[in-house]
């Protein structure tokens, strides 16, 4: 039988058991963000072979990020649990089975429940890395790590669109759903052999789910509201009631947490200033990430009239860039303040926004290409130095929670900003059924308006 204590993976691997078991993470992480970004080079042949509209089709990105996000908060009790060895591992586990079958999904309607599905899953594995390197790494070596975390993250959606497009053209946009299922298998086989047992545990206490459901219906019912806005006459008085009984179940959802003993959320922890200011900007980080992964493949097939290949292909630059960034700006936030390092990644990124909505579909593909670099270069900067400037301060016992809370944050930001995103597209100029460039430069300005306000609470950092 494997011993997976600390001390036996030491004595088996020595002192690089510790990046096995981080590239297991990154595969699980690697997998989720993988499944986020790929379907979106498919939205457009799904519009088609369905006869649906952009504003359902983008619940395949926005359900999947909804369930990601009320999900992942329950993985800090997984984690108190069951260790991340188990949690990580039958994570994977339903992710694949849910892939597959998402792949021979029927109707639309099946196809959004297997996203959720995969959402669900991906919402518990997503804080798995950023937990881990916190546990296994001293302090001094924490930004290099997630920097190395961070090249998975950013690895999936430099491949993704490229991945999907090629499956799209030469294949249909069904495989796209069983890409992921590969790297999941992997990552099981990975996780029950380098990820360690827990020294211990704390005493079991019960798990929020009051504290889930309502964020669940809160989250929900706000992103159905945001879609009904979409065919906004006649239903006037329905999505007042909605946004009313949203802002209800938030007030519930709040007061829950405040009293309950063992709460979904430590709303404690964002009584510290810098994880508040923190956690604001991952909400931005999120809007940055989802929000202009969602608007250029569909920007320009739909504009532009590039295939799925080469919207991938777009794509691919920004990736490869990300990646050599991330290192870098991952071994920064171990030496410099982390508050300069999100602002320098916030300025680049809104730049990046404001020459898209500038330039639009008068824009080569070279320069198409340039923007999106300077996007991912923005990212780049902006994820290892949030993640180090927020959870350094914090105690161990509290790591579990704090890395769920700005995993949440950054997801939930990602899955309002997208569907605002998909709000302004649908209520901007159409030709037919179809957006034009006119729409999308709007939604262009709104991501960058959005990134660049981040910079307030970012500035109140201090660290």
């Amino acid at each position: 039988m494997i011993d997976n204590s600390v001390e036996g993976l030491t004595a088996r691997y020595g002192e690089r058991w510790r990046w096995l078991a981080v590239a297991t993470v990154v595969l699980g992480t690697m997998a989720t963000v993988l499944s986020a970004t790929v379907v979106n080079v498919a939205l457009h042949d799904i519009m088609m072979e369905f006869g649906i509209r952009q504003g359902q089709v983008h619940w395949l990105a926005t359900g999947f990020i909804a369930a990601m996000t009320t999900t992942m908060l329950a993985s800090a009790w997984l984690l108190d649990r069951f260790g991340v060895r188990l949690t990580l591992g039958v994570a994977m586990a339903v992710f694949t089975v849910i892939s597959l079958v998402g792949g021979f999904a029927e109707s639309p309607e099946q196809l959004i429940a297997a996203r959720i599905g995969q959402g669900a899953m991906a919402g518990l594995m997503q804080p798995m890395g950023m937990y881990l390197v916190f546990r296994i790494f001293p302090a001094d070596r924490r930004g290099q790590a997630m920097g190395i975390y961070g090249m998975g993250v950013i690895l999936a959606p430099a491949l993704g669109p490229v991945l999907g497009g090629f499956l799209v053209d030469q294949f249909n946009w069904r495989y796209v759903m069983f890409a992921p299922a590969p790297v999941t298998l992997l990552g099981v086989w990975m996780a029950w052999r380098f990820l360690p047992l827990p020294r211990s545990r704390p005493a079991p206490y019960p798990f929020d789910l009051p504290g889930l459901l309502l964020l669940g219906a809160t989250i929900a019912l706000t992103l159905d509201t945001l879609t009904r806005m979409q065919a906004w006459p006649g239903q006037e008085l329905r999505i007042v009631m909605q946004w009313a009984l949203a802002l209800g179940l938030l007030f519930a959802f709040v007061f829950r947490e405040r009293t309950a003993k063992h709460p979904l959320v430590n709303l404690l922890l964002l009584r510290q200033p810098v994880f508040l200011f923190a956690t604001l900007g991952a909400m931005a980080l999120g809007l940055a990430l989802f929000g202009s992964t969602y608007l250029i493949p569909l920007f320009v097939q739909t504009t532009l009239g590039f295939s799925a290949t080469e919207a991938g292909l777009l794509m691919l630059p920004a990736g490869v860039v990300l990646g050599i960034v991330f290192p870098l700006s991952g071994r920064l936030a171990d030496k410099r303040s982390a508050r300069s390092l999100v602002l320098f990644g916030i300025g680049v990124f809104a730049l990046s926004a404001v020459l898209f909505a500038l330039t639009g579909q008068y824009a080569g593909f070279g320069w198409l290409v340039l923007w999106a670099v300077l996007g991912r270069i923005g990212i780049g900067f902006m994820l290892p130095a949030l993640s180090t400037g927020a959870l350094n301060p914090l105690p161990k016992e509290q790591l579990g929670a704090g890395s769920s809370t700005i995993n949440f944050a950054r997801q939930l930001g990602g899955a309002l900003r997208v569907n605002v995103v998909a709000l302004t597209i649908e209520f901007g100029e159409h030709q037919g059924s179809v957006p034009t460039a006119a729409a999308f430069e709007a939604a262009w300005w709104l991501v960058a308006v959005f990134v660049a306000l981040a910079a307030v609470p970012v500035w109140k950092m201090r660290v």
